[in-house]
């Protein structure tokens, strides 16, 4: 986890210097950031004014997680300039590389994660500066090794560009 905090600080030092008028206003093209709970790194981009691709990467002393969303986009309201609301359907692939307890089940060394995800939140770019938050959960079906259902979801701040 240190390594990669230490990576996502560098690419936001290189890419300060690159922030667009855009990135400045109530809307964004591209996003680098962190989640909280879980931790991750997460990169988002608009492929179209209401669409985006989101990667999440998770890393863990059990292990990591890479999911990817794709998000449709729309405005809370027009009296609130950067509310938006986002849904959409996801997956995920990861790793066990040490022994870990889900409920009742045991996931050995080696063992695979792979499964079917969601995604329901708020953002809220903040106008005149390159900060986006966000707030959501991600409700996930895991269907290797062993099947069930959970949900995660956090709070992310993300450098806009």
């Amino acid at each position: 986890m240190r390594k990669a905090l230490i990576l996502f600080s560098v690419l936001a030092f290189i890419t300060i210097g690159r922030t667009s008028a855009q990135s400045m206003g109530s809307d964004y093209q591209t996003a680098v950031g962190v989640k909280f709970w879980p931790g991750s790194i997460t990169i988002k981009h608009f492929i179209q004014d209401n669409a985006a691709l989101e990667g999440l990467a998770n890393f863990w002393d059990h292990g990591f997680r890479f999911t990817g969303f794709y998000e449709l986009h729309g405005d809370v309201t027009s009296s609130a300039p950067g509310l938006k609301w986002y849904v959409g359907p996801g997956a995920h692939i990861g790793w066990y590389n040490g022994g870990w307890y889900h409920g009742d089940y045991y996931y050995r060394d080696g063992g695979l994660s792979l499964g079917i995800d969601g995604i329901l939140g708020l953002e809220y770019k903040i106008n005149g500066a390159p900060i986006a938050l966000s707030l959501d959960i991600n409700p996930y079906l895991e269907l290797a090794s062993h099947t069930y259902v959970d949900v995660w979801g956090g709070l992310g701040v993300k450098y806009t560009f």
